[in-house]
């Protein structure tokens, strides 16, 4: 019988072995970031050429994204149900992360301890995680125990127990959580800039919850969001591993079968973030200030999301290749690391960054990185960056599906984005197609327009004025 231990350490072993299985790349995929660009480029049409995804609709009408992997005893699932922490009812936030803890903490006639034995008997994962729009779920299990790993996954969604008992520690976890980020700063930079960037809306509200919240969530409470949140009308599933359509087809009835069609959400409305500069300090006696800072960004589904991905790359997004690194870091050592992002989720868009920095320089810092959102606004990038950006981001892109968990969560996500079953193929041809005027106007639109929202958590000495 493996235990849960020993599947840990065999889980890695398996998952080693999908890059040679799997996608054929041996150890080439190991050395990708020493090679040349035109070896990764090769890399990945063979990820493309070995990957066939099929699209299953279930006898119950269930569907689900499938790549067949039969050389390795293994299957990952990856769903998602539309509504995560936004769904959260007013006065309850934290209500989707206390679920997302408890689905595996007893269900059906299993209470907490006999359903976490039976999951390491069986050497399975299950594991669960809400987003703002979104509730995920993560399941693997090796073949011989996938009938019965299948069960106790369709237990977790349809039949959780939420006893007191499990209620309270999970609880209390949480609790001790929050006691903690409360004199982190750079999660109360975080929680204070999304409070600021979102007022008054379920994207502002702590997805962890408060201390005055968690307290009041009720076993009911959790009921009655998974009741509302947990249906078919759009779960979205990708499955890589070894299994057949057939197979699969009766998997995702016997698992997902029993939720309703329809969901219960209430609807978020859209927000767009501030139109003017605004600062926001919040003290805490730390020796260096955190930094996060950020804009109105770009919906997934806008023609320049992929041009502005590629300049966020040149800007912040590509580590020590990036403009603000060099200017932050390398040139001023004002900082161990700074970055930027892109976010979109189905209400809101935002372009974001983060530094940590000693108090006496964040204005210094500051100041730098504003320079530079201006200079990118303005001038945007150079043709070698360009060039670089764009060799870098196909190049690495293979590394996204060297194992089926990476696989299956990539498919997953892109379901959510609804790219369409194509998009492995067309993603790297959209980068390459990107123009020096692209990129001019995606930064213009996401750097130029809009006013910058600064959250700074520490003791900041030297903060220019506005």
């Amino acid at each position: 019988m493996l235990t849960g231990r020993t599947y840990s350490r065999l889980g890695r072993c398996i998952e080693g072995f999908v890059v040679a299985g799997f996608l054929g790349l041996g150890l080439g995929l190991a050395v990708l970031s020493a090679r040349p660009v035109q070896a990764a480029e090769k890399a990945v049409a063979k990820v493309e050429s070995s990957m066939k995804i099929q699209e299953v609709l279930s006898p119950g009408g269930i569907s689900a994204w499938l790549v067949e992997e039969h050389s390795v005893p293994l299957i990952a699932v990856r769903f998602a149900f539309s509504g995560g922490s936004s769904q959260d009812p007013e006065g309850k936030p934290g209500l989707a992360n206390l679920l997302s803890v408890m689905l595996d903490e007893g269900a059906g006639d299993l209470d907490a301890e006999a359903f976490q034995l039976r999951m390491e008997e069986i050497a399975m994962r299950m594991s669960f995680q809400a987003g703002r729009d979104t509730f995920y779920g993560s399941f693997q299990s090796l073949t011989q125990y996938r009938d019965d790993a299948t069960d106790l996954l369709r237990l977790a969604i349809t039949k959780p127990r939420f006893d007191g008992p499990a209620v309270e520690r999970l609880r209390s976890q949480i609790l001790a959580k929050l006691a903690f980020a409360a004199k982190d700063p750079n999660q109360v930079a975080s929680k204070s800039w999304v409070g600021k960037a979102f007022p008054n809306h379920p994207y502002g509200r702590p997805s962890s919850g408060t201390t005055e919240s968690v307290p009041l969530i009720k076993a009911a409470d959790l009921e009655a969001f998974r009741s509302r949140v947990f249906a078919r009308e759009h779960l979205k599933i990708s499955v890589v591993g070894d299994i057949d359509a057939k197979a699969l087809g009766v998997l995702l009835d016997k698992v997902f079968g029993g939720l309703p069609e329809k969901a219960k959400l209430v609807a978020v409305a859209p927000i767009k973030l501030a139109g003017k500069d605004r600062l926001n300090v919040v003290n805490l006696p730390v020796p260096q200030s955190v930094v996060v800072f950020g804009t109105q960004g770009l919906a997934r589904s806008d023609p320049d999301f992929i041009p502005a991905f590629v300049m966020n790359h040149i800007l912040g997004g590509g580590g020590f290749a990036s403009r603000l690194m060099e200017q932050v870091r390398e040139k001023r050592g004002l900082a161990y690391s700074v970055y930027s992002y892109l976010q979109h989720y189905k209400a809101a868009e935002m372009f974001a960054g983060h530094v940590a920095t000693k108090n006496e320089k964040v204005g210094e810092t500051l100041k730098i990185i504003k320079a530079e959102l201006v200079r990118m606004a303005t001038d945007g990038p150079s043709a070698k960056e360009l060039e670089n950006a764009k060799s870098y981001l196909t190049g690495s892109y293979a590394l996204r599906f060297d194992t089926s968990s990476k696989i299956a969560s990539q498919l997953l996500g892109i379901q959510i984005d609804n790219l369409g079953l194509e998009y492995v193929s067309k993603r790297n041809s959209m980068i390459d197609a990107v123009t020096i005027e692209d990129a001019k106007r995606a930064a213009k639109r996401v750097l130029g327009t809009n006013g910058l929202i600064v959250t700074v958590v520490g003791q900041p000495k030297d903060l220019p004025e506005g």
